[in-house]
């Protein structure tokens, strides 16, 4: 695990200077304070930043082959890398170290590009071929690392962290309005885009290649969601738990201290519950929980306690306080964009409290996207009823009334669901779906110049819609789960999940989303995943005998913080002065009325809001860090 970086002149006459890549890797300690690395010949510089797990004494990168004709660096973990080096050797290549990095680098003298395909794990790579002049740079199959590219003046600049990039003070900082049209819909970028014109990101399952100053981008792997109702659900849960059962096994590789987040939810106790079955030491397991008046309902202490009893772990938990005011700064410059899933609070200090004792960490995380927990599945097994019942009784009667009533108190989104799916249901599916995630009913009008924003809005429409409407997927379930799978997973919860443990330096591992899995996965149909009204009904059913009946039970809370609340009490008055004219005008991006009406419709419990309002402040913190005294927006 680490952070990795690099240039590519194109112009092969000039030199990448071994100062450029060291600036880079400097900006990123934090994802490597063990160790740093760098290679340069003439056109081409390689970087990273190490944080030890295997190999700790050998495994230092940037590693070349016998003939240092090829370099790698590599950012992740190739939990199957002892079976591809035994492959290897037979095949005659000759190992320097006993690192995973290593194992990549023989098989791409084996197999070329073909190497990819036998990889499971984590990674993002990039490989020099000096023989061929060729730059090779690959990102998992899920996105589980990142990886950021921009090509300006002649080279193509690449790191794990857009901030590695952001160190050429000739760089253009121009910011990309889709990108901007982008996070004000979903709280987050989506992949390719970022907050800036010249950087992209590489999407999961994709290879991109330099070579004679020629760009190519290629996909290598994606899911196809192909229903097998020849198999029983009894098949199915067989099948998972094993490859689960067999991604745990590998993941609990390390040569230094590991434990897992416990969230009190299914996927992180069968995630414990399967390493305290597959371990032969006491599980580390940790929980956040939620201070104040206001974190009541969404407090999942108990749940994790039942689970550290049952098995025994080493058990810590931490109470997190609403003050974010201290933390927003930390999490901005963690992300180099704005980034506003409020789990990104929790995340920080649940990682913050886990580094202090080990270094890997497993999590739960992937168990939604596996087995259906979202409540948008569930919205649309609810969207086929609801379509039944008479057009003029649904907009006369239905929608009307909910429209009217006023959001819970307590901030739970139960009536905010309802208004949703209202508004939503009756659309087409995908447009349906773009309405059950998405965080306004009118984006044009949030925007002071609505012309500026017509296209950057509907592009990120089209998007989603064409993710929705895939020709890998036969019914609206299914599309909903792959357009989860290649957009909120990558860039929204997998993003969180690698910045705020990078951050603290902490490698977090996550066995649910082995692509195995996932392949498998898209097998299942999705009336077995979502069996009448019970979201994650096989892994519900496969977790029977793993953890204790209320843990099962209990309903989800999500790893969110109570921001509705929040924002309404202890951080009212934060919000006021981050979102003050005065402060507002100095971009002047956004049309100040409506987001008083906004604001006055979320403090008077009227609509919901939470999520769009935390995403002015999130931008609001970048803008002051990132933007403002640079290129003007």
């Amino acid at each position: 695990m680490c952070g990795i970086c690099g240039i590519y002149n194109y112009n092969k006459d000039v030199a990448v200077h071994k100062s450029e890549i060291a600036a880079m890797c400097r900006s990123m300690f934090h994802r490597g304070p063990d160790d740093q690395g760098i290679y340069t010949q003439g056109a081409i510089g390689l970087g990273m930043r190490r944080l030890s797990i295997i190999d700790v004494a050998g495994g230092k990168q940037p590693i070349a082959n016998e003939d240092e004709s090829i370099w790698i660096v590599l950012n992740g973990e190739i939990y199957n890398y002892l079976e591809l080096r035994e492959f290897l050797v037979k095949k005659g290549h000759r190992f320097k170290t006993n690192s995973d990095t290593e194992s990549i680098l023989h098989l791409y003298e084996e197999k070329g590009m073909g190497f990819v395909d036998d990889l499971r794990g984590m990674f993002a790579a990039a490989i020099w071929d000096n023989k061929q002049r060729k730059l090779i740079i690959v990102r998992d199959h899920l996105g589980i690392k990142p990886l950021f590219y921009a090509m300006y003046n002649g080279k193509l600049v690449f790191a794990s962290e857009m901030k590695a990039i952001l160190q050429d003070k000739q760089f253009p900082r121009g910011m990309d309005d889709h990108a901007l049209a982008a996070f004000f819909t979903l709280s987050y970028i989506p992949a390719p885009l970022t907050i800036y014109k010249n950087i992209r990101k590489l999407m999961p399952g994709h290879f991109l290649t330099v070579a004679d100053g020629n760009l190519k981008i290629e996909k290598y792997w994606d899911v196809e969601f192909k229903p097998d109702r020849s198999k029983k659900e009894n098949d199915f849960i067989e099948e998972s738990m094993s490859i689960l059962h067999q991604s745990v096994d590998m993941q609990l590789m390390s040569e230094v201290p590991l434990g897992a987040f416990l969230s009190g939810g299914i996927d992180s106790g069968v995630i414990v519950a399967l390493m305290s079955l597959n371990g032969s030491s006491r599980v580390n397991t940790f929980t956040i929980g939620f201070g104040g008046e206001t974190g009541g309902y969404l407090d999942e202490r108990k749940y994790a306690q039942m689970v550290a009893k049952k098995y025994s772990t080493n058990h810590r938990e931490y109470e997190v306080s609403p003050s974010p005011a201290g933390i927003i700064e930390k999490i901005v410059s963690a992300f180099d964009e704005p980034f506003a899933d409020d789990s990104a609070i929790p995340s920080y200090y649940v990682c913050k409290m886990a580094k202090e004792n080990v270094t890997v960490a497993l999590s739960g995380l992937g168990g939604d996207e596996a087995f259906a927990g979202y409540e948008r599945y569930l919205g649309f097994k609810l969207r086929s009823m609801y379509l039944r019942v008479p057009l003029f009784f649904r907009n006369q009667f239905i929608s009307r009334i909910i429209a009217k009533l006023p959001e819970r108190s307590d901030g739970h989104y139960t009536i905010n669901h309802m208004k949703r799916f209202t508004r939503s249901a009756g659309l087409p599916a995908d447009l349906c779906y773009l309405g059950f995630i998405s965080m306004m009913t009118n984006s044009l009008g949030f925007y002071s110049d609505s012309e500026r924003f017509l296209n950057p809005v509907l592009s990120v429409q089209d998007l989603l819609r064409s993710y929705f409407n895939a020709p890998n997927c036969s019914n609206d379930l299914d599309r909903a789960f792959y357009c989860d799978i290649k957009t909120y997973l990558p860039e929204d919860i997998l993003a969180v999940t690698d910045r705020m443990s990078m951050h603290h330096s902490l490698e977090v591992r996550v066995p649910f989303l082995d692509h195995k899995l996932i392949e498998l996965s898209a097998t299942i149909p999705p009336e077995m995943k979502l069996k009448r009204l019970q979201k994650k009904y096989l892994l519900k059913k496969a977790a029977g005998n793993l953890l204790p009946r209320d843990v099962i039970r209990h309903r989800k809370q999500g790893f969110s913080v109570p921001m509705a609340r929040w924002l309404q009490t202890d951080i009212k008055q934060y919000v006021m002065e981050t979102l003050s004219e005065n402060e507002l005008n100095k971009h002047g991006l956004f049309n100040r009325k409506n987001i008083v009406k906004i604001l006055d419709e979320h403090f008077t419990q009227k609509e919901i809001h939470d999520k769009l309002i935390w995403s002015l402040v999130i931008f609001q913190t970048w803008f002051k860090m990132y933007a403002q005294g640079n290129d003007k927006p």
